[in-house]
C-alpha cells in the first residue's frame, strides 16, 4: 500500500493536509506583507526621485570613505601633504548638485573641516552633518532587505503552490475510486493470485535446480511464442554453448559451481574449461536474473480481458514445469475473471494498493469533496497572490 503521508482529522503534522493549506495560507499572507512593504518603500524612493537618492548615498559614502582614510593623518600637526589630499578628496567626496537631496548636510560637513589645522572634534561635527544623508543609505539598504524577504516571500508561496498542486492531484486520484465499495471482499481475488505465485515460484526454482541446463533454455525458448509471458532469452553464445557443450546436461546452479571451480579442479568436470569460462563465467548476471517472475501474475491484477489472455498463454507455458498446482490456480483465476464481481474485486484491490490510508478513509468517510474543494480553494488564493504580487 502506498506511504500515506496525509492524515485525515486535520492533525497539524509535518505533511498532513491541515498542515499543508495553513502553511499555504500563511505563505500567502507573508508575500502580501512583503509585497506591501516593498512597494511602500520603493514609493518612498521614487517620490524622492531614484536618481537623487543613489546621488546622495554615493556622495555620503565617497565621504566617509575619506574621513576614515585621512582622520588620523590630516589631523593636528600630522602630515601637512596628507591634510592637503584630505581637503581636496573630501571637497570632491561633497560636491554635490545644488538640487542634490541634503545639499545642506553635505555644506554643513565640508565647512566643518575646512579650517587650517583639524582635530577629532571637526571630524566628528563633519560625521554628524552627514546623519541626514545617511538616512539615505538607510533607505536603500532597507530596500534591498525588503527585496530579498519579498523573493524569499515569493518561493516559499511558490513552493506552497506546489505542494498544494500534489495535495490537489492525490485527492484527485482519490476521486477516481469514488465508486469503490471499501469493504469489497479482495481477498477473494488475492488470496488465488498468491497462491498461484508462490506455487509457480517453487516449481520453477524445482525445475531449474532438477532439470538441465539444456532443458531450462529449451523452456524459456519456447516462451518466446507467448508475446504476454516476456522471458528475457539467453545471449546467442550462451545458448549455442549450453545446446552443444555436453556441460548443458547439468542443472544450472551446477553450472553456476564450476565457474568458480578453479582451472586444474574444472579440468575434472568439462571438457573445455576456457570456453565454459568465456560464456558462462561472462554472462552470470543474466543466469542469476533466471526466476519465476515472468510468470507470476501482478498485484493488484490486469482488466478482465486482459488476464484471460495471459492466462491462456500462461498454462501451456507453466505446464511444462510438471506441476499441476500453478495449472489449477491459474484455472480458478480464470474462474473469477468471468465473474460480474471481477471488476468490483479489482477496483477495490486497486484502490487499497494505489491510495494512502487517508484517502480509504476519505472514501468511507464522504469527507473527499470537502476537502477537495477546500484544497483548491486555497490554491486559488495562493495563486492570485502571487499573480497580484508579481514584478
Amino acid at each position: 500500500m502506498a506511504d500515506g503521508t496525509d492524515t485525515v482529522g486535520g492533525a497539524d503534522t509535518p505533511g498532513s493536509a491541515a498542515s499543508i493549506l495553513a502553511r499555504a495560507g500563511e505563505a500567502a499572507a507573508e508575500l502580501r506583507e512583503r509585497y506591501d512593504e516593498l512597494r511602500a518603500i520603493e514609493r518612498r524612493i521614487d517620490d524622492l526621485g531614484t536618481h537623487r537618492v543613489e546621488a546622495a548615498a554615493d556622495a555620503y559614502r565617497r565621504a566617509h570613505r575619506v574621513l576614515d582614510s585621512y582622520e588620523d593623518d590630516a589631523t593636528g600637526t600630522g602630515d601637512f601633504g596628507a591634510y592637503l589630499t584630505f581637503e581636496s578628496k573630501f571637497s570632491a567626496a561633497v560636491d554635490v548638485a545644488d538640487d542634490a537631496l541634503a545639499v545642506d548636510a553635505f555644506e554643513a560637513a565640508r565647512e566643518a573641516v575646512d579650517k587650517r589645522r583639524l582635530s577629532a572634534s571637526d571630524f566628528a561635527a563633519a560625521r554628524e552633518a552627514l546623519e541626514t544623508p545617511g538616512e539615505y543609505v538607510e533607505l536603500l539598504e532597507e530596500r534591498d532587505d525588503a527585496v530579498d524577504a519579498y523573493r524569499l516571500a515569493r518561493r516559499n508561496a511558490n513552493e506552497a503552490l506546489s505542494a498544494l498542486d500534489e495535495r490537489i492531484e492525490t485527492l484527485e486520484r482519490v476521486a477516481d475510486f469514488a465508486d469503490v465499495d471499501p469493504d469489497a471482499p479482495v481477498d477473494r481475488l488475492r488470496e488465488p493470485i498468491e497462491a498461484y505465485n508462490d506455487a509457480v515460484n517453487e516449481a520453477f526454482e524445482s525445475f531449474k535446480r532438477e532439470a538441465s541446463a539444456r532443458a531450462l533454455f529449451e523452456f524459456i525458448e519456447r516462451t518466446e511464442r507467448y508475446p504476454l509471458v516476456e522471458v528475457d532469452q539467453p545471449p546467442r553464445e550462451l545458448q549455442e554453448y549450453v545446446e552443444d557443450a555436453s556441460a548443458g546436461e547439468e542443472p544450472l546452479p551446477t553450472l553456476l559451481e564450476y565457474v568458480d571451480y578453479s582451472p586444474s579442479k574444472l579440468e575434472h568436470y568439462v571438457d573445455d574449461p576456457g570456453a565454459l569460462r568465456t560464456t558462462v563465467a561472462v554472462h552470470r548476471t543474466y543466469l542469476d536474473r533466471i526466476d519465476a517472475a515472468p510468470l507470476s501474475i501482478e498485484w493488484p491484477p490486469a482488466a478482465a480481458d486482459e488476464l484471460q489472455y495471459r492466462i491462456k498463454e500462461l498454462i501451456p507455458v507453466v505446464s511444462r514445469l510438471d506441476a499441476e498446482e500453478p495449472v489449477v490456480h491459474l484455472r480458478e483465476i480464470r474462474s473469477l475473471t468471468r465473474e460480474d464481481e471481477y471488476a468490483t474485486l479489482r477496483r477495490g484491490a486497486r484502490a487499497r494498493e494505489e491510495l494512502s490510508d487517508e484517502g480509504l478513509e476519505l472514501l468511507a468517510s464522504g469527507e473527499l469533496d470537502a476537502r477537495l474543494a477546500e484544497a483548491r480553494e486555497t490554491r486559488e488564493l495562493v495563486a492570485a497572490v502571487l499573480t497580484e504580487t508579481d514584478r
